[in-house]
């Protein structure tokens, strides 16, 4: 093999992994219920351009559920952004009303782990299962100690988005996601939240789905 190519074909493979790690994958559980029928006799499904407001709950409103609120509504705003329906500004009426909500469960760990390390003689994992102890072939039981495990957060989170026709209060769209997973808490990881459950908007498929979202580290 030529020098040259023996110094390009490392560089290659170092780029091709480094790209693989650039991205992280946010699978998401999503459900949608359009009833855009709702809003009148025979109503169409909106077609973009479209202007709508955010509207919040009273546990929203206050100080410390103001500040998240905002930070959440900006990245629901960009997501509808996407899809060609925009914010109307300030005094300004519109035929929508939204409401966003997300919340997040922190778990020590994982639903399946368990929360012991079990090590057997000489450091080695021989326990089985829920096990403080070994039988060996000779049927001697051997005990050895079982330790907490180094704990690794796991978080369980969910995003969920209405749409109100304005005028009358009707909810004519309903949609959720669910990520589990490691990640912390950031606006590239509730962005994609957002954008897999407004997936297909406004006439998804029916039924629950998965749906993936490559988010840039």
């Amino acid at each position: 093999m030529p020098a040259l190519l023996r110094l390009a074909v490392p560089a290659l493979a170092a780029l091709l992994l480094s790209g693989c790690a650039s991205v992280f994958l946010v699978d998401n559980q999503v459900e949608s219920f359009p009833r855009w029928q709702d809003r009148a006799p025979n109503a169409a499904v909106p077609a973009a351009p479209q202007i709508y407001r955010f509207e919040r709950l009273p546990s929203q409103q206050d100080e410390r559920g103001a500040r998240g609120q905002d930070e959440l509504e900006r990245y629901a705003e960009a997501s509808l952004a996407k899809l060609g329906w925009t914010r109307a500004a300030t005094g300004v009426s519109a035929p929508w009303a939204v409401q966003v909500h997300a919340n997040t469960v922190r778990l020590p760990r994982a639903p399946w782990e368990d929360p012991w390390d079990r090590w057997g003689p000489y450091g080695s994992p021989f326990a089985l299962p829920g096990r403080d102890y070994v039988v060996t072939g000779n049927g001697q039981v051997i005990f050895f100690p079982a330790f907490p495990r180094m704990e690794s957060p796991y978080y369980q989170r969910a995003v969920s988005l209405v749409i109100r026709d304005a005028a009358s209060g009707r909810v004519v769209y309903e949609t959720r996601g669910a990520h589990d997973g490691r990640w912390n808490s950031s606006p590239a990881l509730w962005t994609a939240m957002l954008d897999a459950a407004l997936q297909g908007f406004p006439a998804p498929p029916t039924g629950a789905r998965q749906v993936n979202i490559e988010v840039p580290r």
